[in-house]
């Protein structure tokens, strides 16, 4: 759906740019840092050697080839793409994930290509639908845009049956696999169906956020190569590390990315995250190596959970959500206490909360902690 076909006037296409460049849109930062706010109110700054598992970050960091790659191109910075850093990326996406050049949007990060699409494909009589809990605060008011969320099935699967049917006028059927706050996965076969029972002039999103994390999760790449009417959202800040560097990518046909485009503030990416963001797609066994760590960690974790009576929801991502017993915004402050800061409460799940996982070390301190908090 474009502006034109919205029936949008010139004027109001001015007031619909304006605004958009004045709203902040929500995204995992920007949340978390507004948690952390709420959490923090009268504490002063969080102290030096805190341990924060709050915002589904990853403590390892760039990889050595990455950090590398950055440290080559920074002199560099002078000029905008000085050596076809970009070009460069665009061709290493293209080889690994099996779609044409024409096919993919490099971003900086996942947060950018998502809130083109709420832009792009949602109207005041096409709205945003996803699940709840889900990521991000769904299609922008500003536009008038509204947003269905629809509550996750029994396993913590998207409900895409009930999705449909809330929702059959949707612009957007929006799958963040896995999920967050949940980690839980959404099967091929359902992303499928959302394809074959939107309308026409819809779009699946799917939110490949967490994807590198998960032995069971199916990319949907495939999807994309074969002209689907889906768009695919990948981000270099949890797995290979780089959240404060920004980088990522969409992958879509050409004809729906072209109706991202004009939503986009900036064409142009930072020539060292995307010089990192390359070389680390090309390291060999990198994905596999963290994929067995977080596993490892979080599985350390979910076995002091279950010995200390803790139910949770069982995750594929670098997250968990655990059941408290009470607003699980007390707990999260009561934590601080300790200087553990974790993450935030969803409202459909008032009693829940979500924590990030951290190295070995800092979910020792973590479990630490909880048992005195919970006791």
């Amino acid at each position: 759906m474009d502006l034109k076909n919205a029936a949008f006037s010139r004027r109001r296409v001015a007031q619909f740019l304006a605004a958009g460049a004045a709203m902040p849109f929500y995204n995992e930062f920007a949340m978390a840092q507004e948690a952390e706010r709420q959490t923090m109110r009268g504490r002063g700054p969080m102290p030096a050697d805190a341990v924060r598992i709050s915002s589904n970050e990853n403590p390892l960091g760039p990889c050595k080839e990455g950090l590398e790659a950055m440290m080559k191109v920074a002199p560099l910075g002078g000029r905008y793409s000085p050596t076809g850093e970009t070009q460069a990326f665009t061709k290493a996406v293209a080889m690994l994930e099996g779609v044409k050049e024409d096919y993919i949007m490099p971003t900086a990060g996942s947060s950018d290509p998502l809130h083109r699409t709420t832009c792009a494909f949602t109207s005041p009589t096409r709205s945003w639908c996803m699940a709840n809990p889900g990521y991000g605060g769904g299609a922008p008011s500003f536009i008038g845009s509204k947003v269905t969320r629809v509550p996750l099935r029994a396993d913590y699967s998207h409900d895409v049956q009930a999705m449909i049917k809330a929702d059959p006028d949707a612009g957007v059927y929006y799958v963040c696999n896995p999920n967050n706050p949940t980690g839980t996965i959404t099967t091929r076969a359902d992303i499928e169906f959302l394809l074959a029972n939107k309308k026409k002039d819809a779009v699946v999103v799917v939110d490949e956020a967490y994807i590198h994390f998960s032995s069971t999760a199916q990319p949907c790449n495939d999807l994309v190569a074969a002209d689907k009417d889906v768009i695919v959202l990948r981000t270099f800040s949890k797995a290979y590390g780089m959240a404060g560097i920004r980088a990522g990518f969409a992958l879509g046909r050409p004809d729906l990315l072209a109706k991202m485009r004009p939503f986009q503030t900036s064409g142009f990416l930072p020539i060292t995250g995307v010089a990192c963001a390359t070389a680390s797609m090309l390291a060999k066994n990198l994905i596999t190596e963290r994929r067995a760590i977080n596993k490892r960690i979080r599985d350390n974790t979910f076995e002091f959970l279950e010995k200390s009576k803790i139910t949770y929801i069982p995750s594929e991502g670098n997250f968990f959500m655990m059941e408290v017993g009470r607003p699980g915004a007390e707990v999260a402050r009561a934590m601080t206490e300790h200087k553990i800061y974790i993450g935030r409460v969803w409202p459909i799940w008032p009693t829940k909360v979500r924590v990030s996982v951290g190295t070995q070390e800092e979910m020792n301190k973590f479990t630490a902690a909880l048992a005195k908090v919970m006791a």
